[in-house]
């Protein structure tokens, strides 16, 4: 769908956990939402059959249309749903937004950061990016940058990294970190 497929860029990203012995929690607090009524605005339609054996519903090849997305919408719900998930986390542990040392959210659009970052009154220099040189990664949008920051230098150990994304569905979600 080319009204949708130039928004997206190439890439994947993963992060690995392991246990440590830190006298501090490095994963503060996450929360994770979604509202299917919202699917209308971001989502990826499809059919499907049921299979006989177990009940089971499997999607064939083709089932599925192209990506379908009102960006009107999705500005509207992000500019929304993100600041306040990331305010209540903030609020849950009893950290303030001045102890945020970086604001790292899905990178799909600058106004969506700039916006959250506005709202939660945290200067825009806080704001991880690198929208502009990958584009929309999707979900590995987090992943990609958190890693870049720490490759540069720009988050070090003991920052406290404020994350936040969103997506289809629509789902939205938060964490606050402590690298």
């Amino acid at each position: 769908d080319r009204t949708t497929c130039v928004l997206f860029g190439d890439g994947a990203g993963a992060v690995a956990l392991r246990a440590t012995d830190l006298e501090r929690d490095s994963l503060i607090g996450f929360e994770l939402r979604s509202d299917g009524t919202g699917s209308k605005y971001l989502g990826l339609n499809g059919s499907c059959s049921s299979v006989s054996l177990g009940g089971e519903r499997q999607c064939g090849a083709g089932a599925f249309s192209p990506v379908s997305m009102n960006g009107k919408e999705v500005f509207r719900f992000a500019t929304s749903r993100v600041p306040q998930v990331l305010g209540e986390l903030l609020e849950r542990h009893d950290v303030s937004v001045e102890d945020i040392d970086w604001l790292l959210l899905h990178q799909a659009n600058r106004r969506i950061m700039d916006s959250a970052a506005k709202r939660l009154k945290l200067p825009k220099e806080k704001i991880i990016c690198n929208l502009d040189e990958y584009g929309n990664t999707s979900a590995a949008s987090i992943p990609l940058a958190l890693d870049e920051a720490i490759r540069d230098g720009r988050v070090k150990e003991g920052d406290l990294v404020a994350c936040a994304g969103f997506g289809a569905g629509l789902s939205w979600g938060g964490m606050l970190l402590r690298l």
